[in-house]
Parts: structure tokens; C-alpha cells; sequence
């Protein structure tokens, strides 16, 4: 009965708690930015990063994130490759984030006071765990209860539950409330005064009428030499834009795959495997021994699976075994699969029971029995159950609700085996005494719902593997390119010979773990993170396949190359040259007429021009034209040449009139806009606190 030794021994409260607060933290960090141990071998320094001065120590960080992945583990979640880096990445950001708010709480003087967190723990609002734990059967927290259990627990100095609620918990639960202080602030700080959403609002219910000519950068040629872009042209361009241009230290490689998936014949070999184990998998009577003795991937699940809950291949085919029949082999995924129907019974999706405790690791086993035995004839001569649970039972988790529990059918392998055929196996009303490992329980079943056919299955699974000669083919013809492939120009050359399919992936981190294409692969980044640029790597294995990969790329932290910025930049900078020459061709003239008659256009017009909109019908996007159509200037004659998107535009402004506003309240305007500033201003505060700071991360050193 492992759920209920959970809640005996492990606190659950505790652990959900500490995993909702880390979420709470997350979701907190959110407002704010909106949006292994290499090293120890190569130096003498653990450091793995520091932010403004502060440093963060390698073991440090592998505790925060060791503790990180239990509790994501203990609430469900996987841990693979790509959940490890988003938790190394929420610690490092974390990392970040104290630092450079700690200074700015120093600043402003927040605090949280040792009354303010028993007020957080007990008072009218404690956190959700706490309160889900702790409501007594009025619906009331019960705080007393609360105080108790955590009074308990910090006695325990060597329980490492206790340790995660005095050094992650309660240290959560203060970085949120310091979190809300900090967010409140800001976000009372933001004000738009009335004239100022008066202003906005007559400023957008404006609409001009226009005639304008358009002289479109297509007109001239994209290979017109004065209008070719160098890479000084792109230097300056960024050098003026620094703040956009920013990279990251990133790496790209070109990279080939030798595949060592399994063959037609290795899929074979495993089929025939399953066929040979049949006939001795359905002369066996110990199915668990027998998965067990060869090596099924699939435990045998000593329980039954209701008929709606099989969802497996052939479901249908296996409920309509015989008992002590074998189906398969047949795939399911990358596996083949021997089916053995076991038995069927009638149980039911859901149990509601109750029961009392006498544990045999707090008394001796006679001890216990003679108690346990003593609370049924009690019982069964009109005692209380409820008053006897709480009384008597020494199971926390139940003993307070009159010893009563509810349980789907999925949940039937958590329980203590004995326990769990009791309530499922049995029939409503019935009260017995089962022995488990934790003790004596005096059980009643009170309720079962949804009762249908279940079946009990043996799976005898073998993933289909490559075989030996499968890997060395695949091996040998990976070495035998990389040894041949020393350079760049051999790489490529070998490529185009040997008529391979070349991949590239591009801007990989020093801390990925993950490169495009491949999945999971930290092994070829850290290869990455010290190679030269034209290295050719040996055969790296991964997953079902080795991989020679040439660096083709290696970007420092700065401003990106001409070379790199040239497709985001260059028809920005050749339309600026572009829009020069036209400039020049329109020179003096000072009519549309004119305009359009010298470079082969025509005068259009657009009655309908919104100040609070970019686009003009016909043309499209042009947010600088329609900023000077509500320019007064251009009203008594035509404007400078405006450089636009998609040309360079010429216009006189006809008339500017105003709309109505539709009855638009102005008060409820400016507190939506308030209430958009507030939210917004954590983020923007953390973004500008973090540019600031002086961030140096060396975790590829270390991973």
C-alpha cells in the first residue's frame, strides 16, 4: 500500500509543495522576463558562471539542480536530455534573477519578516498545497493542524525533508512574496494623465485624403552597380545598430549521418526470437518468472485492466483469448510483442473503503494482531468505525477522515497487494482483516462503481535492436570517412564521391544538448565547444547512428559579421541606396504631375487614410507616408521625397478631417492602458536589471 506509506513517511504535502512553488517561481520569473564536471578536470576553478561579481559554484548549481529534477520526477514528469537542459537553464536563470534583484531589494528596502511568513503559512491565504492538505472536513484550513506538521518536521535534523523545507521551501515562498512586493511597486509607479489619452484619441479618430506618386525600388535593377552592397556598407549599418545585432557564442557545423538503425534482417531476427519463446511462454504457469528469466521489456503487471482502459495493439484480439492462450508476435512501436491472457474478472473502475491501521514497525507482529483484532469485535458490536480510526489507526493519512480512502482501478499496483484485491476484489459491505507490509489493517468496503470485465495480461516485449554486424557496418563506414575526410576540402569532396546527403545545423549554443536534426546529442556540442573552424570530428554515436561533423562556423559574443547580417540587411541597405538615386531623379520638381510623368508613374489617390493605421489601400504598409499625410506642411505643397517599404513616395495632402469617436470611454481607455503598463513592467524592469548586469556563463566548461 505504497500511497498510503507516502503520505506516512514522505510528507507529500511537502514535496507537491515545494514543486508548486518552484512552478509559482517560474510563472513569477515570467513576469518578469515575459517572454556533466568536464571543468573540474581542466583548471583548478568550480566556478560556473558569476552575475555582476557573484559566483556560482559548481556543486552548488548540480545541487539546485539535482533537487530541481526529484521534484520534477516525484510529480510525473520524465527526465530526459531535454528536460535536464531546461532545468539547468530555470536554475541559471534563477541564479541571475536573485542576484540581480537582491541588489534592488537592498535598494528599496523589501523585506519579508519572520511574522509576515507565518502570516504566508497560516494566515487567511497560505499557499494551495498547504491548504489542500490541511482542510478539515468543514472546508476550513486548519491552521493548528498546519503549525503541527511542520512543527514536527523541523525537528527532524536529519530527515531530508526537512532540510528541503527550511533551504527550498520556505526560501521560495519568500523569494515570491519579495517577487509581488517588487512587481506591486513598479507597477504603481505607471500614471497616463487624462490630456494624454485625450491627445491619443483625437489623434486617432483623424483620416486624411491624399494624392501621392509612388516610385517603386524595383524600377531599378538589383545588379545596378550603384546599388551593389559591400561588406563595409553592412559594417556600418550594424555598427549603427548595435543593440539589434547581438549574438550570442554560437557554432554551426555541416555534418554526415551513417545510419545503424536495424535492418530488415535484424526486425526478422527479433520476430523469430519471440516465435521460438512461445511455446515455452504458454506452458509456463509463473509468467512474472518468466518475463523476468528473458528479459521482457514489459514488467508483468500482476492486476487487471478494465476492459475501456486496454489500450494496447489488437486489443480487440487479446480480450478474446482463452485464458492461458498466446498471441503474437505482433508490433507495437519498435517492439514485437507475445500477448498472454491470464485470466478475466468483473472489478470496478472506482473504490471507495476505509480502514485501520496497526502497524507491525511500530508494534510487534503479536501485538498488532491482537489489537487489530480487538478493534473488529468492537466494530462488529456497534463501535464507531470513524471514532476507532481516529482514535486507534496509524495511518496520518486517513486516521482524520475516519480512516476512508477512494481509489480508481489504475491506481490498483501502488497499493499493497493484499490491500488492493480486498477493496477490488471483494463485494460491497464486506470487512475483513488483511495483513500487509505495513501492518494490520481492518478493512470495509463501502462502495464500488463502474464494475466491468477486466483482464489480466503477460506481455513478453523485445525491442527490435540492431544486430552486432549491423553496428560494425555502420561503425566501419563512419571511421573509414571521417579518417578520409582530414580537411574541409576532403570532407566535401568525400561527400560529393561517395554521394551522401550533407546536413547542416546552424547557431548551436555552447550549452545545448540538443542539435538540429539529431536529438540529444551533448557529446558532438562539447566537440563543437573545442574545435577550430575546418576540424572534422571522429564518428560520435548517437543514438542509432554515428555522425562526422566539419565545424564550419564559430561566432564570438558581439555583433554579428557582415557575412552572417547580410541576408537580414542587404535589400534594407540596397533600397537605402535605391531610394537615394530616386531622390536625385525627382530632384526640383515641384508637382505630382511632374513626378510622375519623369519616371513613367501615375498620380493616385487615397480618400481614406487612418492616423492609427500603417496601411494604405492598394500599396500596403507604409507607416513613414502616413505620418506625412497628417503632416500640416504637406497640405500647402507636396512633401519631400519619403523613402518608404516598397519606394519612395511623394504626396500632397488634400484634406484632414476628424472622425467620430464612437462614443469611446476615455476613463475606461486609460485604465486598460495602465493595467497593460503594470504587467508589462516586470518584464521590462527585468530585461533592462539584466542587460545591465555583468553575466559570464562558463557551464560548457563544465558539461
Amino acid at each position: 500500500m505504497s500511497i498510503i506509506q507516502q503520505i506516512r513517511d514522505k510528507a507529500a504535502w511537502l514535496v507537491f509543495g515545494v514543486i508548486a512553488l518552484s512552478l509559482l517561481g517560474f510563472l513569477l520569473m515570467d513576469a518578469f522576463v515575459g517572454r556533466g564536471g568536464r571543468g573540474l578536470f581542466g583548471g583548478n576553478s568550480t566556478t560556473i558562471g558569476t552575475v555582476n561579481g557573484e559566483k556560482l559554484d559548481y556543486v552548488e548549481f548540480q545541487k539546485r539542480v539535482q533537487m530541481a529534477e526529484e521534484q520534477y520526477q516525484q510529480s510525473g514528469y520524465p527526465m530526459n536530455e531535454m528536460m535536464r537542459q531546461n532545468v539547468q537553464e530555470q536554475v541559471w536563470n534563477q541564479f541571475i534573477e536573485e542576484n540581480v534583484l537582491q541588489e534592488q531589494y537592498g535598494k528599496l528596502g523589501l523585506s519579508v519578516t519572520p511574522k509576515e511568513l507565518d502570516d504566508i503559512l497560516f494566515g487567511a491565504n497560505p499557499p494551495q498545497d498547504l491548504r489542500q492538505q490541511f482542510t478539515n472536513e468543514q472546508g476550513v484550513y486548519d491552521a493548528n493542524a498546519a503549525k503541527a506538521a511542520i512543527a514536527n518536521l523541523r525537528k527532524q535534523k536529519d530527515n531530508p525533508l526537512a532540510e528541503n523545507f527550511n533551504n527550498v521551501y520556505l526560501p521560495a515562498l519568500v523569494d515570491a512574496r519579495l517577487r509581488e512586493k517588487y512587481a506591486s511597486l513598479l507597477g504603481n509607479s505607471y500614471y497616463i494623465p487624462k490630456w494624454m489619452m485625450e491627445k491619443m484619441n483625437a489623434d486617432n479618430n483623424q483620416m486624411a485624403s491624399m494624392s501621392f506618386v509612388g516610385i517603386p525600388y524595383a524600377t531599378i535593377s538589383d545588379s545596378a552597380a550603384e546599388v551593389k552592397v559591400s561588406d563595409s556598407d553592412i559594417e556600418s549599418y550594424i555598427n549603427k545598430r548595435k543593440e539589434e545585432f547581438k549574438q550570442e557564442p554560437s557554432r554551426s557545423i555541416a555534418y554526415v549521418v551513417f545510419s545503424a538503425a536495424p535492418t530488415a534482417a535484424d526486425t526478422a531476427a527479433t520476430r523469430q526470437g519471440l516465435e521460438n519463446l512461445r511455446n515455452d511462454f504458454l506452458a509456463s504457469n509463473d509468467p512474472a518468472a518468466f518475463l523476468t528469466r528473458n528479459n521482457s521489456d514489459i514488467p508483468y503487471f500482476d492486476a487487471y485492466v478494465l476492459k475501456s482502459k486496454l489500450q494496447v495493439p489488437n486489443a480487440d484480439t487479446i480480450r478474446s483469448l482463452a485464458d492461458g492462450s498466446v498471441y503474437g508476435p505482433y508490433l507495437d512501436g519498435g517492439s514485437y510483442v507475445l500477448a498472454k491472457m491470464i485470466g478475466k474478472r468483473s472489478i470496478p473502475d472506482s473504490v471507495k473503503c476505509r480502514h485501520i491501521l496497526v502497524s507491525t514497525q511500530a508494534n510487534t507482529d503479536s501485538v498488532a494482531k491482537l489489537r487489530i483484532d480487538s478493534i473488529a469485535a468492537a466494530i462488529k458490536g456497534g463501535a464507531d468505525f470513524a471514532s476507532l480510526a481516529s482514535k486507534y489507526s496509524e495511518d496520518p493519512g486517513s486516521k482524520d477522515k475516519g480512516g476512508e480512502y477512494e481509489f480508481s482501478s489504475q491506481q490498483f499496483g501502488n497499493l499493497a497487494k493484499e490491500f488492493a484485491e480486498t477493496i477490488f476484489y471483494g463485494t460491497t459491505g464486506e470487512k475483513k482483516v488483511v495483513k500487509t507490509s505495513f501492518g494490520y489493517h481492518y478493512i470495509e468496503v463501502l462502495n464500488q462503481k463502474n464494475i466491468e470485465l477486466g483482464y489480466k495480461v503477460a506481455y513478453l516485449s523485445r525491442a527490435i535492436l540492431p544486430s552486432v554486424e549491423t553496428e560494425n557496418t555502420a561503425s566501419g563506414a563512419a571511421n573509414q570517412f571521417s579518417g578520409e575526410s582530414r580537411s574541409a576540402k576532403a570532407f566535401e569532396d568525400n561527400i560529393t564521391k561517395r554521394k551522401l546527403n550533407k546536413l547542416i545545423a546552424s547557431d548551436v549554443k555552447p550549452n545545448d544538448v540538443m542539435v538540429p536534426g539529431l536529438g540529444a546529442s551533448r557529446q558532438l556540442v562539447r566537440w563543437m565547444n573545442e574545435a577550430k573552424v575546418g576540424d572534422v570530428s571522429e564518428p560520435i554515436n548517437i543514438d542509432d547512428k554515428y555522425v562526422v561533423a566539419l565545424l564550419t562556423e564559430a561566432n564570438k559574443e558581439g555583433v554579428i559579421s557582415a557575412a552572417k547580417a547580410r541576408p537580414q540587411v542587404e535589400f534594407v541597405i540596397r533600397n537605402q541606396k535605391k531610394a537615394e538615386l530616386i531622390r536625385k531623379k525627382i530632384g526640383n520638381a515641384n508637382t505630382l504631375e511632374a513626378i510622375a510623368a519623369a519616371n513613367q508613374q501615375t498620380v493616385l489617390r487615397s480618400d481614406s487614410v487612418r492616423f492609427n493605421s500603417p496601411f494604405i489601400p492598394n500599396v500596403g504598409q507604409e507607416p513613414k507616408v502616413i505620418g506625412a499625410a497628417f503632416n500640416k506642411d504637406n497640405k500647402a505643397k507636396i512633401s519631400a521625397p519619403v523613402a518608404g517599404n516598397s519606394g519612395v513616395f511623394v504626396i500632397k495632402v488634400d484634406n484632414v478631417s476628424a472622425m467620430p469617436d464612437a462614443g469611446i470611454n476615455l476613463d475606461e481607455q486609460r485604465k486598460a492602458m495602465m493595467n497593460q503598463l503594470r504587467q508589462m513592467g516586470g518584464f521590462r524592469s527585468m530585461e533592462a536589471l539584466r542587460k545591465s548586469a555583468v553575466v559570464k556563463d562558463d557551464r560548457a566548461k563544465f558539461f
